[in-house]
């Protein structure tokens, strides 16, 4: 069964209980405003009889004589009821005498007050008013055939109503419910259709605000960010592509020509030695890089997250660079700091705007490094990046024109970019005074976690 068909139904039994219930409370108070109405006009004939001259009701010779009192089953019969012996009706007619019970004796004795109860007669069913007047219980019946037949009509009709109500609520639900699980329904198709054509430029028209035009809204953020995803992920292959080509070529030439050997002098063979395995290198470290840019940020494969002393971790990355970069002096102004994050990751990024900076910095001049208050500081004094360069110096495989005849990849400030995105931080260039570049990274270390 469909979801809309499940709230048309739910809806119509919804309305049903009501109908049923409403129908429950029509009747009682109908039959009970019926049973009222009887009973008024019983304590009425009462009255009557209680207001006739005294001695007009004579009870002889087994006979009930009352002066004007009609009877007969469909009319107001009169009996006296003995406390012992059969009762006595008005013209001595058994035929017109209603059942009694012991209560009704107990009533004749003197024993009770006046009472209401209901008898069945010849199949005609009457409510009975018996009032004491020893040595006879008086009791005034009129037969119920009216009330009865009229709340068996009401009945009918609270039945059809509820049966017609039900089917009516059954049949606006399906309406109802078509009209609301429209967004639903078009999710679903664009949904299905995003699965059958993996065409992820489908959108939803989302022109409500209830909690459907936000699941449809949410659908469409989900879907500009998987396209967003898979958009980078094709653009990173065919980056990685054309990197990968050129070492590869040049890598491929160099091992041919070392494998016609016998023709290379013992110099020209220890050159294309160092220019392979130098190109190995320089493969290692793009594929390093690129397995880091993959990473993206799926947090399932970062390390436990931590305080991390920002100043510590700084002061290990300069080290390491020194190592590799002895002809470059560093400037070093550390304070105390924490962040929280992954200490690897973030030593990554570090490492890089160190390397990024030392590759830039000319001979003579310094690197200054600072690190305070969350915030790593790094600053060249190099040439500088120019201005047309500077918005897109943390794309990936993005290369100023003075760069591309100089080693790396173009990926190192682009990963600096995803730690700094990964930690909820941030990371800028600037042109400071008197040359060079600065680049700011500043790190909170909340969102990934």
């Amino acid at each position: 069964m469909s979801f809309r068909s499940r709230l048309a139904l739910v809806s119509a039994a919804a309305v049903g209980v009501a109908v049923v219930a409403a129908s429950i409370v029509v009747f009682i108070v109908v039959h009970n405003e019926l049973l009222a109405q009887v009973d008024r006009a019983l304590e009425t004939r009462a009255r009557q009889l209680a207001n006739l001259p005294p001695g007009s009701i004579h009870v002889e010779g087994g006979q009930l004589d009352i002066p004007g009192a009609p009877f007969g089953i469909e009319s107001d019969l009169v009996q006296a009821v003995p406390a012992v012996g059969s009762p006595v009706t008005q013209g001595g007619d058994p035929r017109f005498a209603i059942p009694v019970d012991e209560r009704d004796r107990d009533a004749a004795r003197g024993g009770s007050h006046f009472y209401y109860s209901e008898k069945k007669y010849r199949d005609v069913e009457f409510r009975v008013l018996t009032v004491p007047a020893a040595p006879y219980a008086l009791q005034v019946a009129r037969p119920l055939t009216e009330v009865n037949r009229t709340v068996h009509r009401i009945t009918i009709f609270l039945i059809i109503i509820a049966a017609g109500g039900m089917g009516v609520a059954a049949a606006l639900g399906l309406l109802v419910s078509r009209a609301a699980l429209r967004p639903v329904r078009r999710l679903t198709e664009t949904a299905e259709h995003v699965a059958e054509t993996r065409d992820l430029s489908e959108r939803i028209e989302t022109p409500g605000t209830d909690e459907l035009g936000r699941l449809a809204r949410s659908f469409n953020t989900m879907l500009g960010a998987l396209q967003d995803s898979s958009r980078a992920q094709r653009q990173l292959v065919a980056d990685a592509s054309h990197e990968l080509r050129t070492p590869l070529t040049s890598l491929r030439t160099n091992i041919e020509v070392l494998a016609r050997g016998n023709k290379l002098s013992d110099e020209e063979r220890e050159r294309l030695l160092n220019d392979v395995v130098e190109q190995i290198g320089e493969m290692t470290a793009l594929i390093g890089e690129l397995i880091e840019v993959a990473r993206e940020d799926r947090t399932d494969v970062v390390e436990e997250p931590g305080d991390v002393r920002l100043d510590l971790l700084a002061a290990d990355a300069i080290e390491r660079t020194r190592r590799n970069r002895p002809n470059v002096e560093f400037v070093t102004d550390l304070q105390e700091s924490f962040v929280h994050g992954a200490p690897s990751t973030i030593e990554r990024a570090v490492a890089n705007l160190l390397d990024n900076a030392a590759k830039w910095s000319p001979p003579g001049e310094p690197v200054e490094v600072a690190v305070r208050g969350g915030e790593v500081v790094v600053r060249d004094h190099g040439p500088g990046i120019p201005a047309e360069d500077l918005p897109f110096v943390f794309d990936r495989f993005y290369r100023a024109r003075s760069a591309r005849g100089m080693p790396g990849s173009g990926l190192g400030l682009a990963i600096v970019k995803q730690v700094a995105d990964l930690h909820d931080g941030s990371v800028a260039v600037e042109q400071p005074e008197g040359g060079g570049t600065l680049m700011r990274l500043r790190l909170n270390g909340d969102s990934m976690f």
